[in-house]
């Protein structure tokens, strides 16, 4: 892929904390196709706004574990963020193991600040700090020749402009997500 190539969105993976427009986000990606991943409270808030969503869990074929601790650190879905499309070790890779593309990460992290803003309770706090957000961010942001993400609500109208307009993610638009 080079710079100037747009991104063909297929495959989304959403898990956002902040839920402002991800069913109006979410519906736009389905009207043109695009399969939704999602995880735990994303895809039932999805679902029940009458969309069709493939449970991460789907993907790895190991159910969320550890009260939601674990759901996304696993090769299915870093390979299927991390993998470059233009080399053919990679897609050999996807193939063998049955790794899906994924196009467009869309997530943003625990509340974290919010939480020990409100609570001195250590327990809930911990909670709140966030690990496969941040891995699923730095992945997709290393991977932007050939991934987006959106990581903030205020990102959805930028992509869906370009995906209505263009057919696709810009690489500008990908390298300042």
């Amino acid at each position: 892929m080079k710079s100037s190539d747009l991104l063909n969105v297929k495959t989304a993976l959403l898990s956002v904390s902040d839920k402002t427009d991800i069913v109006k986000f979410a519906q736009f990606l389905a009207h043109r196709d695009i399969t939704l991943l999602s995880t735990g409270g994303t895809a039932k808030t999805l679902r029940e706004a009458g969309l069709t969503v493939t449970d991460v869990s789907e993907i790895t074929g190991f159910p969320e574990i550890m009260d939601g601790r674990v759901k996304t650190l696993h090769p299915s879905i870093h390979g299927g963020i991390l993998a470059r499309r233009d080399n053919s070790k990679h897609l050999d890779a996807m193939d063998t193991h049955t790794i899906p593309s994924i196009d467009l990460v869309v997530l943003n992290l625990y509340p974290f600040a919010q939480t020990i803003a409100r609570t001195t309770d250590e327990n809930e706090a911990i909670e709140n700090i966030d690990i496969g957000g941040p891995a699923m961010t730095r992945a997709a942001a290393k991977n932007h020749y050939f991934v987006g993400i959106a990581t903030d609500p205020a990102d959805y109208p930028q992509i869906c402009a370009e995906i209505e307009d263009k057919g696709g993610i810009s690489f500008e638009l990908r390298r300042k997500l």
